[in-house]
């Protein structure tokens, strides 16, 4: 008959051996967002049944596998989006999103206007017209600070 400690032991082992891979599929989902990834194929790659890893990811981290790579998508996206030299639909691509159906979808949901306003409120806000890339000026914007005034230390 087994010690009840041996299992409490066994089951906390076990729990951290879950967060050790729950960790490498968020950096995973970190690093190839724009790659094609499902549940099953971090599943696999983590060693751990599908549904076990959308537990216990939802536990770890507050929202599904699924959830956390189209945040990730859309983090990138509004980047993209901002520096204006790509279109909607190249953004999209470059993401990773699989259509722009769910892509503009999610994107509104998460940023509160779609893809292509954002696109132009970005240009606006920037001062430049979202097809004209702004031309580097070759001024330093924040210069040191000058001698005269004191240095924190």
């Amino acid at each position: 008959m087994c010690h009840p400690a041996w299992g409490r032991a066994l089951t906390a082992a076990q729990h951290l051996s879950d967060l050790t891979r729950l960790r490498r599929v968020r950096d995973r989902i970190d690093r190839e967002y724009a790659r094609p990834l499902n549940v099953e194929a971090l599943a696999l790659g983590a060693n751990m049944p599908a549904g076990h890893l959308s537990r216990q990811f939802r536990l770890a981290y507050g929202e599904s596998p699924y959830s956390y790579l189209m945040t990730r998508r859309i983090e990138r996206a509004t980047a993209l989006l901002r520096r204006g030299d790509l279109g909607v639909t190249e953004v999209c691509s470059a993401v990773g999103c699989p259509s722009m159906g769910i892509f503009g979808t999610r994107f509104t949901e998460s940023v509160g206007v779609p893809p292509s306003t954002y696109r132009r409120l970005a240009a606006a806000a920037a001062g430049t017209p979202p097809c004209v890339p702004e031309e580097p000026t070759g001024q330093v914007r924040n210069r040191e600070a000058s001698a005269t005034e004191p240095q924190p230390a």
